[in-house]
């Protein structure tokens, strides 16, 4: 049986180089946030440093018994997805009918997007059905998940938009 060792990789030792060690600490005055990476279903726990609002690094978490420390090369570019100068933060819009496309900022698209759930929501609800049993339901709007989401993002889903919603179409796929 291997104990698990500060500064280790694999089950050997792995101390730092002098080099290593002379180098300024990157990470002096960070608050660290546990998060989870947002890429695949496993769930790997981060660690997310953070100084004066500003993210500075993101790494595994050594606490994790997911991943142990370790991330995938996806994860360990997590801090890109957040700040990446190349960041998409417009989107493309086409009105109804218009054969140009328009640029607009990604807050007037999540606002648009949740105006159109309400409205469809609003007009398809059913409190009762043919039989007079209620249903509280919308048909109007359906679901259809990913196969990146954990359990628990599934469940949130699950219950957000059965229960606070009444969509009753929600599929969560399952890797194929």
């Amino acid at each position: 049986m291997f104990r698990i060792l500060r500064r280790h990789i694999g089950h050997l030792p792995n101390p730092p180089s002098r080099a290593t060690l002379a180098m300024p600490d990157k990470l002096a005055g960070t608050s660290a946030t546990v998060s989870v990476c947002p890429y695949c279903a496993v769930g790997c726990s981060q660690l997310v440093f953070v100084r004066d609002g500003e993210i500075i690094d993101i790494e595994g978490n050594p606490e994790s018994p997911i991943n142990g420390g370790t991330l995938c090369p996806k994860g360990a570019a997590t801090r890109g997805l957040l700040q990446s100068p190349l960041r998409v933060t417009e989107v493309l819009y086409r009105a109804p009918y218009a054969s140009a496309w328009e640029r607009r900022p990604l807050d007037w698209a999540m606002d648009r997007i949740a105006s159109l759930v309400k409205q469809t929501r609003d007009e398809t609800w059913r409190e009762f059905d043919d039989e007079g049993v209620r249903v509280s339901r919308t048909l109007g709007i359906g679901h259809f998940g990913g196969a990146t989401l954990d359990n628990e993002e599934n469940y949130l889903i699950r219950k957000f938009f059965t229960a606070g919603l009444g969509i009753v179409a929600v599929e969560n796929q399952a890797r194929i």
